[in-house]
């Protein structure tokens, strides 16, 4: 089995390893998680099975391709990526389709699927920011020519992903400044950098409270509910049914799970399948698997944060940590929003939630940092020339 995986998958054979595992547990998770999905839309669960086998398809050819890819060619295309992306994010905020309640989608023609434009947004983002990074390198000192340079990017993708996605938005604005850290950024040109965040957060949420009927914020009391209900969640028990049955859920799976397909709070579950993924698998994998799960997504991030400090290349090095950041950071959120730390947000477990574009581009993200690592195992020229 490792020799044939050593034959055709190349790169970090603990990645491989680990992100397959996800993506087979998935299709057996989705399968146990739909029945909500299917009484709200009268589909089968055989329905919803397919078509999430037809994303880890593609998910998986994804990585496969771009794991035989130079990676000098991701840089290249990071900054054509990042205008696409502010283009597509442009066009879904005037004709995104509305799926409860947000505009975050786009729809394909002819092949009727959706995807959320934020998804792409984000690597894009990240691939660009790498490249800046390096661009930018000696002169981060200076506003004009480091910093702001760097700053602006961050500021258009999370304006454009803010209306409709609040808690995307504040996750890409964290992990952006958190790589322009490990990018050696100045500490007081980031705590500045984050100040005007907040600030800007604050001047819009204020402009909307004035004036409600320009309707800046459409799903500005959705945010309001959410926060002002968790700080109260035992008394508002019904406006908090979705995050006191992720709770019950988790309680009744106990140190080993229900079983699989034996679960019952997932069928009250409105996200059983996305974004309360996480209290849909304790219910029936129970505390022990759940811990499990938890240090996949550790060792994941160690082997993606390993692969980039080999690196001779800071693009290389710095679109590693993004992509690492981003994935633990997905899947740590959507823990601590099943176990009522975090109020309810959209941020489900990357390879493991429902397929979509979120599926696609974790496996879009892997198939980079294999082909990195792919580059580090290969002997140089020079090194071949030696022997």
């Amino acid at each position: 089995m490792k020799n044939v995986l050593l034959t055709y998958l190349k790169g970090d054979l603990v990645i491989w390893i680990i992100t397959l595992l996800l993506l087979a547990l998935s299709i057996v998770t989705v399968y146990s998680f739909v029945p909500i999905l299917v009484k709200m839309e009268g589909s089968s669960p055989f329905h919803y099975l397919f078509k999430h086998l037809v994303y880890v398809a593609i998910g998986f050819f994804s990585i496969y391709a771009l794991h035989r890819v130079d990676p000098k060619y991701f840089s290249q295309i990071a900054k054509f990526s990042y205008y696409f992306a502010v283009a597509l994010l442009i066009f879904t905020f005037f004709f995104g389709k509305e799926v409860n309640g947000a505009g975050r989608w786009v729809s394909i023609p002819v092949i009727g699927i959706t995807f959320q434009s934020s998804d792409f947004a984000k690597l894009a983002l990240f691939l660009y920011l790498s490249r800046l990074l390096v661009r930018k390198k000696d002169k981060l000192d200076d506003w004009k020519e480091g910093v702001l340079p760097l700053m602006t990017p961050i500021v258009v993708i999370c304006a454009l992903i803010f209306k409709d996605n609040l808690s995307t938005s504040l996750l890409v604005f964290a992990l952006a400044i958190a790589v322009l850290f490990i990018g050696q950024v100045p500490m007081s040109k980031l705590f500045t950098m984050g100040s005007v965040g907040v600030l800007l957060l604050i001047t819009v949420i204020a402009i909307h409270s004035a004036i409600p009927k320009a309707n800046l914020l459409p799903r500005y009391e959705t945010w309001k509910n959410r926060l002002a209900n968790k700080v109260i969640t035992d008394q508002n028990v019904m406006e908090n049914a979705q995050a006191l049955d992720a709770r019950k859920a988790i309680h009744a799976g106990s140190w080993l799970g229900l079983g699989v397909g034996d679960g019952k709070l997932k069928e009250y579950l409105p996200e059983a399948y996305a974004d309360f993924y996480y209290a849909s698998f304790v219910e029936e994998f129970g505390f022990v698997s759940a811990f499990l799960l938890a240090f996949l997504y550790m060792i994941l991030l160690f082997r993606i944060i390993r692969i980039g400090l080999r690196s001779d290349n800071l693009f290389e090095t710095y679109i590693c940590m993004a992509i690492g950041l981003h994935l633990l950071a997905q899947a740590s959120i959507n823990m601590l929003v099943c176990t009522g730390v975090f109020p309810v947000t959209g941020q489900n477990m990357p390879f493991l939630a429902m397929g979509g574009s979120a599926l696609i581009m974790a496996c879009v993200s892997i198939g980079i940092i294999q082909a990195i690592a792919v580059k580090q195992s290969t002997p140089s020229t020079a090194e071949i020339q030696e022997e």
